[in-house]
């Protein structure tokens, strides 16, 4: 297995805490370590925008991903700028943007402020819930065994889930099933964000692999992995018809319950091998 995506999370990303462990009726002290929530603020030309509660590590990949997964701006190009700074009350990540994105932004304005992964709050209309997608145009067949390699080798790169076991990690696979990328977060939108938002860093081509996510695929998660021109998302977890209807229409194949040598399709099937499993 190739572990060169490998990392050691963040500091700043978990607490190490003394509690008290009950085990068969019998209480200790010992060392535990728990993931960090804060609220990250994102900000875009100086006006503030959205704030989200996040882990606070790989915080540029997560504004990069956000600003391309809300369609702020449509390539990493139109981010000429992007710092962060922290303090006793959370994370405010500042981006420069192109003056049209910036624009075109002021225009739909609304406020995200929610709950760990909320992707509603703030909505001021149906309209902007399920937006238009492009149809993704990729002519990939992706091979069984490749897509159930890398499920099965995700867990071994979930580094702040082994250290917390309270994140969700999505990760980016070459076509032949190798994990190249992997981000974690307490969100599981968070955590897709920063995927993308590493892959935009990168010089990695997006569209030449596929995503596999450890929570369920909601419609967001569709939208998100389609915003980034990726035409495979796989699911540890279940998928909801929302995301089901997000997927046909955009081109996407969506694949749940990849456990073990099992896994569900849900849409666009011609994109899976199935001859090779």
């Amino acid at each position: 297995m190739d572990m060169s995506v490998t990392r050691l999370p963040e500091s700043r990303a978990y607490r190490e805490l003394e509690i008290s462990r009950v085990h068969s009726e019998i209480r200790s002290i010992v060392q535990d370590c728990v993931a960090e929530e804060v609220p990250v603020a994102l900000e875009f030309n100086g006006i503030a925008h959205a704030v989200m509660m996040a882990t606070p590590a790989d915080l540029e990949d997560f504004a990069y991903g956000f600003a391309i997964t809300e369609c702020i701006v449509n390539t990493a190009s139109e981010i000429h700028d992007c710092e962060w700074t922290s303090n006793a009350q959370g994370c405010t990540v500042s981006l420069t943007i192109a003056g049209p994105c910036f624009a075109r932004l002021k225009e739909k304005r609304r406020n995200l402020t929610g709950r760990t992964g909320c992707g509603l709050c703030g909505t001021e209309s149906l309209a902007q819930v399920i937006r238009p997608l492009e149809p993704l145009t990729s002519t990939l067949c992706f091979d069984t065994k490749a897509v159930l390699r890398a499920a099965a080798n995700l867990r071994a790169h979930q580094l702040l889930l082994t250290v917390t076991g309270a994140t969700h990690a999505a990760a980016w696979c070459t076509a032949d099933g190798n994990i190249e990328l992997i981000r974690e977060d307490v969100g599981r939108h968070n955590a897709l964000d920063k995927l993308v938002g590493a892959l935009l860093r990168s010089s990695l081509d997006a569209g030449s692999g596929f995503v596999i996510i450890t929570s369920r695929a909601s419609y967001e998660m569709v939208q998100k992995t389609a915003t980034a021109g990726i035409a495979l998302l796989v699911a540890v977890s279940g998928v909801t018809g929302l995301a089901v209807d997000v997927a046909q229409s955009a081109g996407l194949t969506l694949l749940g319950f990849a456990r073990g040598t099992d896994f569900s399709i849900y849409s666009v099937p011609h994109r899976l091998s199935l001859d090779a499993s």
